[in-house]
């Protein structure tokens, strides 16, 4: 037999895991069967580490395992996806905690009924190009500034970071370039003078010098350095009417997505290579493997949410949106672990 090209013995390697992680754990089908066996659940920037959770689950078959089809539609950005689901393009979301918060602020009630990430991985850096002797978040007034969309979780956490400085968000323009090639390439064309936006991106620039990071949420310690507590991140959220209404298309979506999460916490980054899209890796392996190694920590043990995570995320968005009044907002209305736990419990994590 002739030996394996390269493409072979990945494409094997590939077919191989994806197999034996479908045979890992025991089923969770003893429920009752899902009221939508067709879910379209809209993200945005799905190749970045925010969401790998849900790249897991859906590459492993997870999802067909809990008798779900889902449709996971791609934008460039949480609040393109969050539209989506608004404009009833889309069933559930996989996005920000804080739009959750957001929208109760506008007597939207949505609820999050699933964990992916319990920091944001998300990273504020100037461009050593075009300010290389940059000394103070002042310096960025009548700056370009990078978000993956308007609206979204790193547009949030670039007013937050500006805010601290002395500097207000009509003061700087900001500009959607999403979460991969061509947020890359928007730095490094000189089109942005600083960025806001998460991994891998945020570490092939840090590695090639071409940013120096001002913040940074990709640790447990970052996250609360930055936001003062725990900052629960991407999540599964859909409306509080959706829930009620199938609660059992809710609870196979968290066993799948509390499934993909266990497996994260012993696959090695080479299992993660061989697992998703080769366009995640964006062209250099070494640098996606060692931007995984930033944010392991920060990915969700179980799919639970900590009492207190957000009310982190509540002071956060207050400090920066004056749309937003705390006193105003129930917090007990935007999560919900019932479905997460049930899942844990049936995995036995």
């Amino acid at each position: 037999m002739a030996p394996l090209s390269p493409l072979s013995r990945r494409v094997f390697a590939s077919s191989a895991l994806l197999a034996a992680a479908s045979m890992a754990l025991p089923s969770l089908r003893a429920q009752p069967r899902p009221e939508m066996p067709r879910v379209v659940m809209a993200v945005g920037g799905k190749s970045a580490f925010y969401y790998l959770p849900l790249t897991i689950a859906e590459r492993l078959g997870y999802f067909r395992a809990e008798g779900l089809n889902v449709d996971v539609i791609d934008f460039s950005g949480g609040s393109h996806a969050l539209q989506a689901l608004l404009n009833g393009a889309a069933d559930v979301c996989s996005g920000a905690f804080e739009h959750i918060i957001k929208l109760q602020a506008g007597n939207q009630q949505f609820q999050a009924f699933v964990l992916q990430g319990r920091a944001p991985q998300i990273v504020f850096g100037v461009s050593t190009r075009n300010l290389p002797d940059f000394k103070a978040v002042t310096e960025l007034k009548g700056c370009r500034i990078g978000v993956s969309s308007l609206g979204s979780s790193t547009h949030t956490m670039a007013n937050l970071v500006l805010s601290r400085g002395g500097v207000k968000s009509d003061e700087v323009n900001f500009v959607g370039v999403g979460t991969a090639a061509a947020a890359l390439a928007a730095l490094r064309s000189g089109q942005l003078d600083a960025i806001s936006n998460t991994d891998p991106v945020m570490t092939m620039l840090e590695r090639r010098g071409e940013v120096r990071l001002l913040s940074d949420t990709r640790s447990l310690k970052g996250a609360a350095e930055v936001f003062g507590g725990p900052m629960p991140a991407a999540c599964l959220y859909a409306s509080a009417q959706f829930i009620r209404r199938h609660p059992n298309t809710c609870q196979a979506l968290a066993n799948a997505m509390v499934r993909s999460l266990k497996w994260l916490q012993t696959a090695e980054p080479v299992d993660i290579v061989n697992t998703v899209p080769d366009s995640y890796l964006l062209q250099d392996r070494g640098l996606y493997l060692a931007a995984f190694d930033k944010v392991r920590e920060s990915i969700s043990l179980d799919g639970t949410l900590v009492d207190d995570g957000p009310a982190t995320a509540l002071k956060a968005l207050a400090s920066v949106d004056s749309g937003i009044n705390a006193e105003k907002i129930s917090l007990a209305k935007t999560y919900t672990n019932v479905f997460a736990q049930r899942a844990k419990d049936g995995l036995r994590i």
